[in-house]
């Protein structure tokens, strides 16, 4: 019953911070010292080891390092866990048994049923003669089993088999769903270059082709910023990168629109060189000074200007790029960052907008001042350091 009591606290608690489940884990014996204050911290710390390694989800790997954890959660003298087709990992006493685990999760993985079954073994010193199955399930699909194997199937070690099951399950889960928001940032990304791309690929390449003939070395070096940035545009790993990257990036398009434009492309930047390592959402900056150009020089007669800040504030870096174009209606804003009406004038807005929230939190979406006739400033937001957020 200990066991229990404590795997219950251990799957309310498993969400808290490491460094909270450290303090209390500290603080034990100011809480108690009694039998069940003991199970119920060795439980939750316990649970805390298995966690890490379950959060990549249902793997070989993973799942090895977490089954001595899962062992001692169940107080079973060997555990075994598989996927949906075969044995992941066979941990304990008895590994001559290990061949036969996957045959003995087959009705459990069949129908979904916790089965207890008897083990037949010669070896008199072997300790396994019995084992409890049940079902490990993700979004109501039955994705593996984990089974507990020893000396006797008493009630107790269905139940708590059945409970660290479920304590797996809710790891499965955030695993899962980790991996949906990085699937999900993946397609954003691969939507927002298909948005920029090629309407500024055709202006680009038109400028330099009109070079060729009357400007050579010119024409050279605009396609090498051009190779530059589009090579860093359409690169494959890493879903951040430093604000300094960014920031070469944006220079590189820039230098190509002056190129395009000439004086009247007005450019002002003020960078703080202490934020510059700072680890930003890919590709989160370019569709802004994107549509500041188109705001501040395509949309108006005469000169364009664009002014890109980069300030440090603190446990934040503060980023802004204004046009003083010719601004948009506040409410058609809401709609485009909603995601109810695509611009030609909000290009990728929405989705920066909507990347910048799942990293960091809805408190970090753009701030958008605007009016019409007014020009328009966009205001970023990052803290300077966020778990799991880094360029790699």
């Amino acid at each position: 019953m200990e066991l229990a009591v404590g795997l219950s606290l251990a799957v309310v608690l498993v969400g808290v911070p490491a460094v909270v489940l450290w303090r209390v884990l500290r603080g034990r014996r100011e809480l108690g010292s009694g039998p069940a204050e003991r199970a119920t911290f060795e439980t939750l710390h316990t649970a805390s080891l298995a966690a890490p390694p379950l959060r990549a989800g249902l793997t070989a790997e993973g799942v090895l390092k977490a089954s001595r954890h899962l062992r001692e959660l169940l107080g079973s003298p060997a555990v075994a866990v598989t996927d949906g087709e075969r044995l992941l990992v066979y941990d304990g006493a008895g590994e001559h048994h290990a061949p036969e685990a996957l045959a003995h999760a087959a009705p459990t993985l069949r129908d979904g049923r916790a089965q207890v079954l008897t083990i037949d073994c010669e070896l008199l010193e072997c300790p396994i003669r019995h084992v409890v199955v049940v079902p490990l399930t993700t979004d109501d699909r039955i994705v593996g089993t984990l089974a507990a194997y020893g000396p006797h199937a008493s009630a107790g070690l269905v139940r708590a088999a059945q409970e660290v099951a479920g304590w797996v399950d809710s790891q499965l889960e955030l695993a899962e769903l980790d991996r949906s928001r990085t699937r999900l940032m993946e397609a954003e990304v691969r939507a927002l270059r298909a948005q920029i791309s090629p309407h500024f690929i055709y202006n680009s390449l038109t400028t330099i082709a009109s070079f060729v003939r009357t400007d050579p070395e010119r024409a050279r070096e605009l396609l090498l910023e051009f190779a530059d940035f589009t090579r860093y545009s359409f690169r494959r790993h890493g879903d951040f990168t430093t604000l300094a990257e960014e920031l070469r990036s944006i220079d590189r398009y820039l230098i190509l629109e002056r190129a395009r434009f000439g004086d009247q492309l007005q450019v002002t930047l003020r960078i703080a060189p202490e934020v510059l390592p700072v680890a930003v959402p890919f590709l989160c900056l370019q569709p802004l000074v994107e549509n500041a150009v188109r705001h501040g020089l395509e949309s108006k007669s005469g000169v364009g200007r664009i002014t890109i800040v980069a300030e440090d504030a603190g446990a934040e870096c503060r980023i802004s790029v204004e046009d003083d174009g010719l601004g948009m209606d506040p409410g058609r804003l809401r709609l485009i960052l909603a995601g109810q009406v695509v611009s030609e004038g909000g290009v990728g807005l929405a989705n920066v907008d909507e990347r910048l929230r799942q990293v960091y939190g809805d408190e970090y979406g753009l701030v958008v001042e605007t009016a019409e006739g007014a020009g328009t400033k966009v205001n970023v937001r990052v803290p300077k350091y966020r778990p799991g957020v880094s360029a790699r």
